[in-house]
């Protein structure tokens, strides 16, 4: 059985103990979906004033909607729309402190102001984006953005 503990500390420490528990989450599983929705559950549940976490995944067009926490989403995304497609064509982590403020954003949820999305990379190979969506305007910092970096790194490094 997997027990989450309440996050304590700095904002870099409580991403220190998220990675543990990430880790822990992941250890000795190579399926991307069952580590995708326990990674999305853990992250949603872990941080605060997040409305959306979860993956989107490359199938060689377009990014997919894969496991999450959240309401219902967009299912495709091209590459040339959104947050995501942006992350995804780029590769560099779109951290968007007002969703409204980005050319071409995808408005799966109205109630999203801010978004931090992450390129999920194995090698040369697109796999997706990890994707958090928040309520509140500027959510994330440098120090959510190198967490969560962390934690999409133990997630392409799962897939062996």
């Amino acid at each position: 059985m997997f027990d989450t503990s309440t996050l304590t500390g700095s904002k870099p420490e409580q991403y220190g103990q998220l990675l543990a528990q990430a880790r822990a989450l992941v250890h000795g599983e190579r399926d991307r979906i069952a580590n995708a929705a326990n990674l999305s559950a853990l992250v949603y549940h872990a941080l605060p004033h997040l409305n959306w976490v979860g993956f989107y995944f490359f199938d060689g067009t377009e990014l997919v909607v894969g496991p999450f926490q959240g309401l219902p989403a967009c299912v495709r995304i091209p590459l040339d729309k959104g947050v995501c497609g942006a992350a995804a064509s780029q590769r560099v982590t779109q951290r968007i402190e007002d969703v409204d403020a980005f050319p071409g954003h995808i408005a799966c949820d109205s109630a999203s102001r801010s978004e931090l999305v992450v390129p999920l990379v194995h090698g040369d190979t697109l796999i997706g984006v990890f994707d958090l969506d928040s309520p509140s305007l500027a959510r994330f910092d440098a120090d959510d953005q190198a967490g969560l970096e962390a934690i999409a790194a133990v997630f392409v490094e799962a897939l062996g």
